[in-house]
């Protein structure tokens, strides 16, 4: 039997026709590629070459040996190609969900990381309403999800991402612009877009008004943070968003006021329980958890002016 290593060697000095020229092609020393060839002679009994003028040719009886080590030279080629598209992602697609809120700004920065380390990889990205991410997961579509908020589902599991704040947005030349931070009382004095009581963030300020028994008027309902800061921004009211939406100047044209209320959410990545994670899907996620913890206040912060975010 002939080892990958003597087919190589074998190989080298047919193809350069000297015991110095394989002995560059493989970087290794002469002497070295000499004794192999002659061991490999010697166990096999065959001989290989014919020596005339310092230049070795192949002997007829091993011509068609020659022919079978290069179609196992060409299934190595073929094979470290293939290990290299893997390598780089080719072959592969991430498929990954996320709620809006996290859509918006972390999700582009963790897959530009993705790009930079998988540059062949297949990327699909879905938007998903929280009640949509059961069935992306758990049917397969996804390998994960970043969700605003984790919930008891025997079929899922949760992996903390980081925190976050809520802060009131409003448009530039309004009455509270200039200002770093704004109470839920004052909050309520003016038009509010956007607040639903079912929503994740929706909850944390309907439940503050709440417990300082503070009505508030809610004049336009919109479903996405987008769209909400859109709304402000042309001057329709003010409204309440997640620091992950406007992260990083997310969304120009429109101050952010911290909530002198504490307003702190946890953030998570849900998985189908027992499904093992490709390996880029787990880059995908170390690289989301990271750019969102480079905005995520410190626990001594509460009282602080809000976070706009630090450039790479």
């Amino acid at each position: 039997m002939m080892t990958l290593r003597q087919v190589e060697v074998i190989r080298a000095v047919m193809v350069t026709g000297t015991i110095g020229g394989a002995a560059k092609l493989l970087n290794v020393s002469a002497p070295g590629i000499s004794r192999l060839v002659k061991y490999t002679e010697r166990t096999l009994g065959i001989r290989f070459f014919q020596r005339q003028n310092g230049r070795y040719f192949p002997t007829p009886e091993a011509e068609n040996i020659f022919e079978q080590i290069n179609g196992v030279y060409k299934k190595v080629d073929d094979l470290s190609e293939l290990i290299s598209k893997i390598g780089r992602g080719g072959l592969s697609e991430l498929r990954i969900g996320s709620v809006p809120s996290i859509s918006q700004v972390m999700v582009p920065r963790a897959i530009e990381r993705v790009r930079r380390r998988y540059p062949d990889l297949g990327i699909d990205i879905n938007i998903l309403k929280l009640e949509e991410a059961i069935d992306y997961l758990l049917l397969g579509r996804g390998e994960c999800v970043a969700m605003s908020y984790r919930l008891e589902h025997s079929g899922l599991d949760f992996m903390p991402l980081a925190s976050g704040e809520l802060y009131c947005i409003v448009p530039p030349g309004h009455e509270l612009a200039g200002r770093k931070q704004v109470s839920a009382a004052e909050i309520t004095r003016y038009p509010l877009i956007g607040i639903d009581p079912n929503d994740p963030y929706g909850r944390i300020m309907a439940g503050i008004f709440a417990r300082h028994r503070l009505d508030y008027n809610i004049t336009i309902r919109a479903r996405f943070g987008t769209t909400v800061c859109a709304l402000v921004k042309a001057g329709l009211g003010i409204a309440i968003i997640d620091q992950f939406t406007v992260a990083h100047g997310g969304y120009p044209g429109i101050e952010l006021l911290k909530i002198t209320e504490p307003t702190r959410f946890e953030t998570y990545i849900a998985v189908k329980r027992g499904a093992p994670l490709s390996l880029h899907v787990e880059y995908f996620i170390e690289s989301l958890r990271a750019e969102m913890r480079t905005v995520e206040p410190s626990r001594s912060e509460d009282n602080a002016a809000p976070a706009r975010g630090r450039k790479k």
